[in-house]
């Protein structure tokens, strides 16, 4: 699914150089759930965002499906978002003035779907979701965990082949927290997706068999107890 060789991004905040990722090499399996994990500023947001084709790297190769992101042109990389990836943000990202329905058909616009279809595609991701009956109302009338439930529903209606989730349960409560996480899993593994999930919580970083580990740029795997450990 993802093959990253000697990948780096160098960028600059207030006039001064910033590394943001130094060299990392990593193999992601096509089904996989991983995490990423590691403080505040270290580069997580940064890695993801290259899995998604959000942005570039300075050196290295991101290869997803043997294809080289770097190589893309922004209408390539447009068209490949759209399609293959579905992202959920800690902050929900949803329209306000949408309706949950209309939140989840947004999703689809860009793939020329026509209304009809757009429709009866979002019902059907809030009722795997379990919002069925929250169709209509706008994001405003949800709880925090039922607006993160749209926006799964929103990254999974366009059938994606990986879901890239930013500190999707940054903003919830443990117990919510959970409910979420057993959410994007179950999805994950009845669709055969492809699941990274950045993360400062450690007890959702467990729940993947493998966490990248990123501090200061640099990145070290460890394997779940179930499976051992090393880096």
């Amino acid at each position: 699914m993802y093959e990253l060789s000697g990948v780096s991004k160098n960028f600059e905040k207030g006039g001064r150089p910033v590394v943001a990722l130094q060299d990392v090499d990593l193999t992601i399996a096509d089904g996989e759930m991983l995490a990423i994990q590691g403080p505040t500023g270290q580069g997580k947001t940064t890695l993801l965002q290259l899995l998604g084709g959000l942005d570039r790297a300075t050196s290295g190769i991101v290869a997803f499906d043997g294809n080289d992101l770097g190589r893309m042109g922004e209408s390539q990389l447009a068209d490949l978002r759209a399609r293959a990836f579905g992202f959920v943000f800690q902050t929900f990202n949803l329209i306000p003035t949408l309706t949950a329905l209309e939140n989840v058909e947004v999703a689809l616009v860009p793939l020329h779907v026509s209304g009809v279809e757009r429709r009866r595609r979002a019902a059907a991701a809030l009722d795997e979701v379990g919002l069925a009956d929250r169709s209509s109302h706008l994001p405003s009338e949800l709880s925090g965990g039922q607006q993160q439930r749209v926006a799964i529903a929103r990254a999974l209606v366009k059938e994606p082949k990986v879901v890239l989730a930013d500190e999707p349960t940054g903003n919830l409560d443990e117990e919510t927290r959970d409910d979420i996480v057993n959410l994007l899993q179950s999805m994950s593994a009845l669709r055969g997706l492809t699941l990274v999930i950045v993360t400062h919580d450690s007890t959702v970083a467990r729940r993947a068999p493998r966490t990248a580990l990123i501090k200061k740029g640099r990145l070290t795997i460890r394997e779940s107890q179930r499976s051992g450990s090393r880096s």
